[in-house]
Parts: structure tokens; C-alpha cells; sequence
């Protein structure tokens, strides 16, 4: 299971609450959604964005101390099937290579970054997500960085 939010308070009276998103995809919020938190599933009855938040509804959270009772709950789902996608738990321990074949090191660790997330490498080196042009089937990363990136 992957975090995808954070239920941060109540709103209103009616079960809504607001959840602060920790991924870029939206539809983790579509009706039908399915949700872990803890031990509870939740399904996505309805939600609507709200300054840098959301506004969700959930199936059967009907009143506000119901919905009180969910602050602060970390939302888990499933990881999507999306071949396009780089998942943070496989890619650490993944090794990198350039597309020139060169071995450039092994992913530690993921670091958010404003601009584009980094790789952090076993090396000390931090790789920009946005350089990666492949995963491999056996989980080698290949970079295509700019001239320079790895010189001291």
C-alpha cells in the first residue's frame, strides 16, 4: 500500500473532511475510490478541490463527529498499473546506468525536490527524476544526464 493523503480535519456537518494529497494522481479521489486507513477501507463518495486541498465525502461518514474521528488518518491505496510511472519502492536499490552503459551507481533513497525529485545515489550523487528515460524489466534505472552532472 502506497500513502496518498492525509485526512487534516472535519468540514462542516455533513461527514465532509478536507485531505491534503502527497501525489499527482487525482483520480486516487474519484467516486469509487477505495482507500485504506488503518484497518478501515473507505470509498470515495464525492469530492471537489478547496484552495490546495480537497473536499471529500466517503461512503457511510455521514456526521461531523464521524468525520472527526478520521483527522489526521494517513489514506493508502493500492499502487496503480501504469507502466509509465516510477514508484519510489522500486526504484530504491535499483542500480543506474547512463544510456551510454556506464554504471552510475545504486538508487538509495528519493528525495522530494520542488522542481524535479531527486535520486540520491549510493555515490552522494542526486540525479533529477526528469533525466530518467527507462526501466528496465530487470529494474536498472537509465539516465540521460547533462555533460557535467557527475564531476566533482
Amino acid at each position: 500500500m502506497l500513502e496518498v493523503g492525509r485526512i487534516t480535519k472535519a468540514h462542516g456537518l455533513r461527514g465532509e473532511v478536507i485531505v491534503s494529497l502527497v501525489t499527482d494522481r487525482l483520480e486516487r479521489l474519484e467516486h469509487g475510490s477505495v482507500l485504506r486507513s488503518g484497518d478501515r477501507t473507505l470509498e470515495v463518495e464525492a469530492s471537489r478541490p478547496h484552495q490546495k486541498h480537497f473536499i471529500v465525502s466517503f461512503v457511510g461518514v455521514l456526521s461531523r463527529e464521524e468525520a472527526e474521528a478520521l483527522q489526521g488518518s494517513t489514506l493508502q491505496a493500492e499502487p496503480l498499473d501504469d507502466p509509465e510511472e516510477l514508484w519510489v519502492h522500486e526504484v530504491i536499490g535499483a542500480p543506474v546506468q547512463s544510456v551510454d552503459g556506464s554504471e552510475v551507481g545504486v538508487v538509495d533513497a528519493v528525495q522530494a525536490n520542488p522542481a524535479s525529485d531527486l535520486l540520491v545515489l549510493d555515490s552522494g550523487a542526486l540525479v533529477p527524476v526528469r533525466f530518467v528515460v527507462e526501466r528496465r524489466d530487470d529494474g536498472t534505472v537509465v539516465i540521460d544526464p547533462p555533460e557535467g552532472l557527475f564531476d566533482l
